[in-house]
C-alpha cells in the first residue's frame, strides 16, 4: 500500500483526548477521512478546531461507513468490552476494529465482538504524531489478513508497525520499559543512586547505545558468551519482587504523583518542564527515523 493509498481512507477515531486526538490528527494529515466522537463535548471541540476531522455527536456516527475505527478511550476493561460491543454492532462487517490499549488484553476486549477476527490491538506511544513505531497485537482469534492490512494502513501512513505476534500483558515495549524502571527504582529505594541520577546514566549511557544498536544487536556485538557470563553474575540480584517499588508506592499514598502534581521523585518546576519537552521533542524528531 502506497502513502497515496491513505487518501481518502475512512477512518474512525473514538476518543479525543491525548491520544486519540493525536491519532485522528495523524491520518487527517495523511489524507483519509477522519470522524471523531468523544462524550467530552470540550475536548471533540479542541480536536475539530485543530485539525481537519469530522466531529460526530455518538459512537453509531464514528463508526458508519468506516474501513477502520480505532479506539482510544480510558484502560478500563469493562468500557472497552463495553464500546467494542457496540462497535461491533455499528461498524460494517468488513472494517477493522483496533483498540490502543496499552497493556490490556486484545483477545478479551475483541471476546466482546462477534467478529474477533477483525480486532487487532494498535498500541500508538506518546505523543502518537511524533513516535513513529505502533506495535500491532494479534490476539489468538485475529486474522491474519487483519493483521497485514492494518499493518499497511499504518505503513501508509508514516508509521513503522511492529508485529507483536502474542497477546502478551505490556505487549513488547512496555514490559522493556517496566523492566528497566523496576530496577531503576529499586536502586533508588536502595540508597544506591539520587533519582536525577539514574536519569542521568539511562541518557548518558544506555539511551543512545540503545538508540543505534537496539538490544538484540548490542548483545551479538558484545558476545554472547560476555553477555550470558554477565546474566549468570547479575540476574540473581536484580529485582523481581512482583510489587511496586517501596518509594513508589509511598510517593502514590501521599499524592505526589510526579510532573501532574508538581513532585514526585523529582521537583517539576515550570523550568524542568520546559526543559523536558524541549529534549523530549529533539529526540523525537519525525525526520529521524527509526525503522531499518
Amino acid at each position: 500500500m502506497s502513502a497515496d493509498a491513505v487518501a481518502g481512507l475512512r477512518v474512525g477515531v473514538l476518543g479525543a483526548g491525548l491520544m486519540g486526538g493525536g491519532i485522528a490528527a495523524l491520518f487527517a494529515a495523511a489524507g483519509a477521512e477522519v470522524a471523531v466522537h468523544d462524550p467530552d463535548p470540550a475536548r471533540l471541540a479542541a480536536v475539530a478546531g485543530e485539525h481537519d476531522v469530522r466531529p460526530v455527536g455518538s459512537l453509531a456516527e464514528v463508526a458508519a461507513d468506516v474501513e477502520l475505527v480505532i479506539e482510544a478511550a480510558p484502560e478500563d476493561l469493562a468500557l472497552k468490552r463495553e464500546l467494542f460491543a457496540a462497535l461491533d454492532a455499528a461498524a460494517p462487517a468488513e472494517a477493522i476494529l483496533a483498540t490502543n490499549s496499552s497493556a490490556i488484553s486484545t483477545g478479551e476486549i475483541a471476546a466482546a465482538t462477534r467478529r474477533p477476527e477483525r480486532v487487532v490491538g494498535t498500541h500508538w506511544w506518546n505523543p502518537p504524531g511524533l513516535v513513529e513505531l505502533v506495535e500491532v497485537i494479534e490476539a489468538e482469534a485475529t486474522s491474519a489478513a487483519t493483521v497485514a492490512r492494518t499493518m499497511a494502513i499504518l505503513r501508509a501512513a508514516g508509521k513503522a508497525p511492529v508485529h507483536v505476534r502474542r497477546d502478551l500483558p505490556g505487549f513488547v515495549g512496555n514490559r522493556l520499559q517496566h523492566a528497566l524502571r523496576r530496577e531503576a527504582l529499586a536502586l533508588v529505594d536502595e540508597g544506591v543512586c539520587a533519582p536525577a541520577d539514574v536519569d542521568l546514566v539511562a541518557r548518558a549511557v544506555l539511551a543512545p547505545r540503545l538508540a543505534a544498536l537496539g538490544l538484540i544487536a548490542a548483545a551479538d556485538l558484545e558476545g554472547l558468551d560476555t553477555v550470558a557470563a554477565q546474566q549468570e553474575a547479575l540476574d540473581p540480584h536484580l529485582e523481581s519482587g512482583g510489587e511496586p517499588a517501596r518509594g513508589l508506592a509511598t510517593r502514590v499514598a501521599l499524592g505526589t504523583l510526579g510532573a501532574k502534581t508538581g513532585s514526585g521523585y523529582l521537583d517539576w518546576s515550570d523550568a524542568r518542564r520546559a526543559s523536558i519537552d524541549r529534549r523530549l521533542a529533539a529526540v523525537l524528531d519525525p525526520g529521524v527515523r527509526t525503522s531499518p
